[in-house]
């Protein structure tokens, strides 16, 4: 059978992830290129076209009916990445247009979050349920909020910054420019500031993490935190309670069947996943408590992103 074909495409920060996909979400073939290291726009553009050009080919061309994009700062209605901060290039990018001339495909350009939360709706954990809350737990905070089938973009396609709620008053500098936004405390890379602060205001309290301090990473806080180390517990506590008040708020708004988390710091599991039940639950409005399921999301990592922008071709 003759199938027809979709690529998707995860544009990440450091590395860029594709593959291509038939209707059912079977991954057909994938691969992976470095995102940072190209000269220029125009450099990254060759080489992505000399990675995917040959796989089309091997497929055959005639098959594919087009290239679907998660990105940073995606603009889903322009196909434009707007200022995304943790990319090569700056300013307001045409990534979508550029990708689809290249390959010679129609090109579809989302948020790489709303895009992981389409591919969890169509494949994932979220599958049979229409309106959820998709949360990625990466370097930074990403969401996706999906109201009765449809991902909710707004007038201008960037609803749904969940990552740049102001969490905390006053709080850490976030790289957007803004104070106390909810990735700076809850995301990879908050849990290990919060890491970092506390082992300078806490220089009596034993921690295996001590002894990595500059290198800490949330890998191995989770590993600490499963050996029972009380300070790693501490952070896990405390970031869950941040997350978990934010998305109290959240649900106040969109009442959601269920949250899903993705992404490094999800790994964690129940360690993360409990203390946000909790605080979550504790600062619910009596009519949303013991409503919402929070569940891990079902794909790989590298495959969501993909299986989600390959799903906007069809």
């Amino acid at each position: 059978m003759n199938q027809s074909l979709a690529i998707g495409i995860d544009l990440g920060g450091t590395n860029t992830a594709f593959g291509i996909i038939n209707a059912d979400g079977e991954i057909l073939a994938k691969g992976s290129m470095p995102t940072t290291g190209h000269n220029s726009l125009e450099e990254y553009m060759l080489a992505l076209k000399g990675i995917i050009g040959p796989m089309m080919d091997d497929f055959g061309r005639d098959r594919f009916v087009g290239v679907g994009i998660g990105a940073p700062s995606g603009n889903y209605f322009t196909s434009e990445i707007d200022f995304a901060p943790n990319l090569p290039w700056k300013g307001v990018i045409p990534f979508g247009r550029l990708v689809g001339e290249s390959l010679g495909l129609k090109a579809i350009l989302t948020n790489d979050a709303k895009a992981a939360a389409i591919g969890e709706m169509k494949y994932g954990a979220a599958k049979g349920i229409n309106s959820f809350i998709m949360v990625t737990l990466g370097t930074g905070l990403g969401s996706g909020f999906m109201y009765n089938g449809q991902i909710i973009y707004g007038h201008d396609a960037l609803a749904g910054e969940l990552g740049h709620v102001i969490a905390v008053r006053d709080g850490r500098k976030c790289n957007c420019g803004l104070n106390g936004c909810l990735e700076r405390y809850a995301s990879a890379t908050g849990i290990v500031i919060t890491a970092e602060i506390w082992l300078d205001e806490r220089p009596d309290q034993p921690t295996t993490l001590r002894e990595h301090k500059g290198s800490i990473t949330a890998k191995m806080i989770t590993e600490a935190a499963n050996a029972s180390d009380t300070f790693a517990l501490e952070l896990f506590e405390y970031t869950g309670k941040i997350l978990g008040q934010t998305l109290a708020s959240a649900v106040a708004i969109t009442s959601p069947k269920a949250i899903v988390f993705f992404g490094g710091l999800a790994h964690a599991g129940n360690l993360i996943i409990d203390p946000v039940r909790r605080h979550m639950e504790e600062n619910l409005l009596y009519v949303y408590q013991n409503k919402i399921s929070l569940l891990q999301s079902a794909l790989p990592d590298a495959d969501a992103a993909i299986l989600g922008a390959s799903a906007l071709v069809w």
